[in-house]
């Protein structure tokens, strides 16, 4: 397993937590990143991955196969990618899809290039037909063997993304891909926002009030390098708990009368389910609002 690792998105909410969980970990991280990060937490290359020579600079850097005495991490190396414009509704659908799209078929493909050993990635729960206006989900808690539907630019790109991780590792059999298909990240201070959400379960019904902490997102990028995973998965990454204080059982049956519950569900329990990446990956969300 190797301890170097370029980060991409490195700036944002889920790539500092990331970092933050890597270097208390003993990894060497590189951020690159459009923008420059509020907070120096490890060396930034400031990077457009849209543009494949970047991408690929950045991954040669890791590899230490530009200049070794500029170099000196060398390879091997990981990928955590979590670059891209981060949710639907931020820019226009077109927009969103192709800067999502073309900037993760340049990081991959710079990555398996580069003689990178695994591709961690930021997959997104939209994938399972949020907002879910269209189509409810089939089943609860929605597993990773839900039917993917997806329903906007963003979350078609995610969607495809995954085949994309498929090709590639058919490809290059030597770099594994784990996508990690994350729910409505929140960090403390986001936490002042969920009393008024109990005012109106409306507002979350769309990701059934799911979430998760920046820092377990963190905990599972870390998670996804260190497991022994087959060539090519994908995890649902979500907090343990909704942010309502109403039980999920009575949730369903008040908006979703007619999906049938399976399984067991805790309380509160999430209805992204995370059981798969708990038994995998070892991943345990540790933060809750509670």
């Amino acid at each position: 397993m190797t301890k170097n690792v370029l980060v991409t998105g490195g700036s944002g909410k889920a790539g500092r937590a990331a970092i933050r969980e890597l270097l208390a970990h003993g990894y060497r991280v590189l951020n690159a990143d459009a923008q420059a990060p509020t907070e120096q937490l490890c060396h930034f290359m400031r990077a457009d991955l849209t543009d494949f020579g970047q991408a690929l600079e950045c991954a040669q850097r890791m590899a230490g196969t530009l200049d070794r005495r500029r170099d000196p991490l060398g390879k091997p190396f990981a990928v955590i990618h979590l670059a891209g414009i981060p949710a639907p509704g931020l820019a226009p659908d077109a927009v969103t899809f192709q800067n999502n799209l073309i900037s993760t078929y340049n990081v991959f493909s710079a990555a398996t290039l580069a003689g990178c050993t695994r591709v961690v990635w930021a997959s997104s729960e939209t994938t399972y037909g949020l907002p879910l206006t269209r189509n409810p989900p089939q089943f609860a808690p929605v597993t990773e063997d839900h039917p993917l539907v997806p329903e906007s630019g963003y979350a078609l790109a995610k969607s495809l993304s995954e085949e994309m991780a498929r090709e590639m590792h058919r490809w290059n059999p030597d770099t594994r891909f784990v996508a990690l298909r994350i729910s409505n990240i929140l960090e403390q201070p986001d936490y002042a926002q969920i009393p008024d959400w109990q005012l109106d379960e409306t507002l979350r019904r769309w990701n059934l009030w799911s979430w998760v902490d920046a820092r377990d997102v963190g905990q599972a990028c870390r998670l996804s390098l260190e497991a022994d995973v087959p060539g090519c998965d994908a995890f649902t990454i979500a907090a343990a708990d909704t942010v309502m204080l109403k039980p999920s059982r009575e949730l369903m049956a008040a908006h979703f009368p007619n999906v049938p519950i399976k399984g067991q569900l805790a309380e509160h329990g999430t209805l992204l389910s995370i059981e798969r990446a708990q038994a995998v990956l070892g991943y345990k969300p540790a933060h809750s609002w509670r």
